[in-house]
């Protein structure tokens, strides 16, 4: 289960990590309200359960008590990829000197927690090169050393004598305490944020395990689905938004639509969702998870399928019955298309113009490379 925003810094608090001062609200003129109190600029953050709502529209600033209620007026009910906006946190401006990243997870391979930790935070950490991203997995019987905090410091960059250093080795260990004792899956910062002389938590992102929640009652949570995650749900397809926007991807099966994601990211696509329509998805609910797809306004879309128990004949029928429904695609649409009933399928989507291709790697390759206008 996760909590907004509001909710992992007031854990933080608690934890006595450094947080922004600020507030949640409901309305525009708590909004101003709360700004007053801080005195200042401040920040209006929507809270949802999604990545990049900067880039969405979802954060503003303002100067004083009546730029925040504006911005609060101009947030509240607005739809951030198919997630209404009830809630905000207002909450001081920082003056940012840096932005790092820092978050505790459980490698499942690994069998342990691991940190991760990056000098270089902010929106964009996904597109950081993997050198300078640093990883350090925990003994679970261990814990979290000091001597682990001071070397993963060391390695960021970050002299041990300086304000700075001490901090970030602080906020290490708090870290791995909260994720040890509220039984969490996830407890990021991003950004963790150098103010002054201050490290600061400018962000939180925290899920606690679905098993755990007997005995985390007293844990605020929320478990938020997106109205496509929800559509998707009631066709008995498993459904997750991820943070690109080009490429939309259906598969049939986890392994192979985990593999589909890793294909495209290989030839530097960006894969919108992971789509999963399992073995034996008749032809209407294929049908209706490809206009799901399309919902999410990508630039092409993927369907990669090997049939077992899927027929291709289904899902290339569930294509076609689409393609007449609406007179067309609105974007182009490349299918790998290999299995039972291939033939059949293959016969179908030629009379409306679609080719499948025989191999994963083609497929992937042709949508980036149309995503990317190379094609």
């Amino acid at each position: 289960m996760k909590m907004f925003e509001y909710m992992g810094k007031e854990l933080f608090a608690q934890f006595g990590l450094p947080v922004p001062k600020g507030r949640m609200v409901t309305d525009p003129d708590e909004a101003a309200k709360v700004a007053a109190e801080i005195g200042g600029s401040v920040v209006i953050k929507s809270q949802v359960l999604i990545g990049k709502r900067g880039k969405a529209g979802g954060i503003k600033f303002a100067d004083n008590p009546e730029g925040a209620k504006a911005a609060a007026e101009e947030i509240l009910g607005m739809t951030i990829q198919g997630l209404p906006v009830n809630i905000l946190l207002v909450e001081e401006k920082l003056k940012i000197d840096k932005e790092l990243y820092m978050s505790i997870t459980v490698d499942g391979a690994a069998k342990a927690p691991v940190l991760i930790a990056s000098a270089y935070g902010g929106m964009d950490i996904e597109e950081q090169p993997e050198e300078y991203i640093i990883k350090r997995h925990i003994d679970p019987e261990l814990g979290m050393q000091a001597f682990i905090a001071r070397d993963v410091v060391r390695k960021m960059g970050f002299p041990l004598n300086t304000p700075h250093g001490k901090q970030i080795v602080k906020i290490i260990q708090v870290l791995y305490k909260i994720f040890i004792e509220k039984d969490a899956e996830l407890v990021e910062i991003n950004p963790l944020v150098f103010s002054d002389d201050k490290v600061i938590a400018a962000d939180s992102k925290v899920t606690i395990d679905d098993d755990a929640m007997f005995r985390r009652k007293e844990l605020p949570y929320v478990e938020e689905r997106s109205a496509t995650e929800k559509a998707a749900k009631d066709l008995g397809l498993s459904y997750v938004d991820l943070d690109g926007e080009d490429i939309a991807v259906m598969a049939n099966g986890a392994g192979i639509t985990m593999g589909t994601l890793d294909t495209i990211e290989h030839f530097g696509g960006t894969p919108a969702n992971f789509l999963d329509c399992g073995g034996g998805t008749g032809r209407e609910a294929t049908g209706k998870a490809l206009e799901i797809l399309f919902g999410l306004n990508p630039k092409v879309v993927f369907v990669n399928i090997f049939g077992g128990i899927t027929r291709c004949d289904d899902v290339a029928g569930a294509v076609a019955d689409v393609y007449k429904a609406r007179g067309g695609f609105p974007v182009p649409l490349v299918i790998r298309l290999v299995g039972t009933n291939q033939e059949a399928g293959r016969a179908i989507l030629e009379e409306i113009g679609v080719e499948a291709y025989d191999f994963m790697e083609d497929g992937a390759k042709r949508a980036v490379d149309i995503s990317k206008g190379q094609a």
